[in-house]
């Protein structure tokens, strides 16, 4: 987990030079290394950093999209994050990443399904490319498709105005009369704006936008598709890092999740990022440096400091150091801070309650693959010498029917790991060649579904979890026969590897469910969803708190934008 610690001088006060002092101590006692590691949840850092922010305090092994260099001869494993879609824009232009090393690779083709029948589905970014492939299993599909993409692409405009927007929480405790007037105005403004949007969309495309909200995935499908292999793909959108079912009423809210990001403008593009993931964190980095910020790594926190009076005064590391700040903003999830960081007796019963009660629940795998050589789909020979569209697409394995998904997900409710189960393939070498040797490629599989603790076995034995990458393999094997003789090293992360290793809270990628009695308003928890918390000082700007989870930035751009209001408000 990483807290990260801000300076404002009308804040801080008489830490403000602790801090300073410590800080340095710390770079020069770290066997006289300097060093960063940047996340993109650290977004909150650049905007914060204009305002007077000072430190930021990493575990160093907390990065969920970072480049691990392992053996020159395989490749360099991108552990966690694997594709990039969802970064705001709007942060993306703020902190000029283009300019500070981001360079994005969009795919030739968005998403491939092979099929064990010898067909294929291939989608493009091209209308009658889509029109041509999709007509391969129905053409009552392919001439609803275009209207499904635009109705979606609706609907992620009006969920733009609530991404880039903190939530309109109630006031906490007492507040001056300026406080509540302020606060009055704000809400207003936000409803007006929500009101606008809604009118904008009209009656009968707001009830469509309430239907997928609401909506199991499958039914939403059912209703614009016939064939199964068209559905079962683009009913895997709606299932990624959940344990939810494609029947689970709610789940068409995590589909629209995941095509209302874009690339250079164009939605629901997902694109590899040149060298690796970790280049999100560093372009972020660079633009936090030039803005003045320091970061100190290996400082993993043991408990947030708190005065009597219940207002924050800092943290205290594993390894004894105290950094003192009455102003935290925690990216760990929710139950990792007010379960294990804060001390009990200054949270309120029912708010400990409502954070052990939250869904942290995951059934995701990531199997992270070295290969000798692209895999080559059976039912897929196109005619391009090495590398073709299919490599550079989202490829489904294990998708082709409804039937399929619903049935992975039941085996997981029984507390099996799936037989069959599904996967979503990328290559990312495909389009970027610093990620691998000549000749060798990186392959990324992640896996749905598996249960935090199977009732067949132990995610500690290593035979058990031998079987279950095999398992994995052997079924990419049915479609690109070949696959796992070709594999030359693999690194694989369970629910439970997820949790220790990187602190994500029973494993769950988003830092908690993304269902709707746990968004906007209910993120973390009811009555908290504006990135303040019942400690004062303290804040949340992490993936469990709104808009949720992904390499998105908005919870932290949210949370700086609180930060620097209160900041303001209180230096009057």
């Amino acid at each position: 987990m990483k807290l990260k610690v801000e300076n404002q001088q009308q804040a801080l006060g008489r830490c403000g030079k602790r801090l300073q002092q410590q800080r340095h101590e710390a770079r020069r006692t770290r066997n006289g290394t300097r060093w960063y590691r940047r996340r993109p949840n650290g977004l909150y850092r650049p905007y914060l950093a204009r305002g007077g922010l000072v430190g930021c305090l990493e575990r160093a092994t907390s990065s969920a999209a970072r480049r691990d260099e392992r053996d020159s001869s395989l490749a360099s494993i991108l552990r966690c994050s694997y594709l990039q879609s969802l970064l705001r824009p709007s942060i993306v232009r703020e902190l000029e990443l283009v300019k500070n090393g981001l360079k994005l690779l969009k795919p030739m083709c968005s998403s491939f399904t092979p099929c064990l029948d010898g067909r294929y589905l291939l989608l493009w970014p091209n209308d009658d490319q889509n029109y041509l492939e999709i007509s391969k299993f129905s053409k009552r599909d392919a001439d609803a498709y275009p209207r499904y993409e635009s109705q979606l692409h609706k609907f992620c405009k009006f969920m733009d105005f609530l991404l880039e927007s903190h939530a309109p929480e109630t006031l906490h405790g007492d507040s001056y009369l300026i406080d509540w007037l302020r606060d009055k105005l704000h809400k207003s403004v936000f409803w007006t704006r929500c009101l606008q949007h809604a009118l904008s969309l009209g009656q009968k495309d707001m009830v469509d936008f309430m239907d997928l909200l609401l909506s199991p995935t499958s039914k939403v499908l059912n209703m614009w598709f016939e064939s199964d292999v068209v559905k079962a793909t683009l009913a895997a959108d709606s299932i990624i890092g959940t344990m939810a079912s494609i029947h689970t009423p709610g789940s068409g809210y995590v589909l629209l999740h995941h095509v209302m990001g874009e690339t250079d403008g164009e939605r629901n593009i997902w694109s590899h990022v040149e060298g690796g993931m970790g280049s999100v964190s560093l372009a972020i980095g660079k633009a936090a440096k030039e803005a003045g910020v320091h970061i100190i790594t290996n400082a993993e926190v043991s408990k947030l400091m708190i005065e009597d009076s219940g207002i924050v005064n800092g943290v205290l590391l594993t390894d004894g150091e105290q950094f003192c700040s009455s102003i935290l903003l925690s990216n760990a999830t929710p139950y990792k801070t007010f379960m294990e960081l804060v001390p009990q007796n200054f949270l309120p019963d029912d708010f400990v309650r409502a954070i052990k009660n939250s869904d942290y629940s995951s059934g995701t795998t990531k199997i992270n693959v070295a290969v000798d050589k692209l895999p080559q789909f059976k039912s897929c020979r196109l005619n391009y010498p090495e590398v073709g569209p299919q490599h550079t697409a989202t490829i489904h394995i294990g998708s082709e029917s409804m039937e399929q998904i619903g049935s992975a997900c039941q085996d997981a409710w029984n507390g099996l790991p799936s037989r069959r189960p599904v996967m979503e393939m990328t290559i990312p070498s495909s389009l970027d060649k610093t990620l691998s040797p000549p000749g060798k490629h990186v392959v990324s599989l992640f896996t749905q579904y598996t249960p935090y603790k199977p009732s067949d076995g132990s995610w500690e034995d290593p035979i058990y979890r031998e079987s279950y990458a095999q398992r994995c393999f052997n079924l990419i094997d049915e479609y690109a026969p070949g696959f796992s003789s070709s594999v030359i090293g693999y690194d694989m992360l369970t629910p439970p590897d997820l949790e220790r290793e990187f602190s994500l809270t029973g494993g769950n990628i988003f830092h908690g469910a993304m269902g709707l009695d746990s968004l906007f308003l209910m993120r973390p928890i009811k009555g908290w969803s504006d990135h303040r918390t019942p400690i004062r000082g303290l804040y949340m700007c992490g993936s469990g708190s709104h808009p949720g989870g992904g390499v998105m930035g908005a919870p932290g751009r949210n949370a700086a934008h609180v930060v620097l209001q209160d900041v303001k408000k209180h230096s009057c």
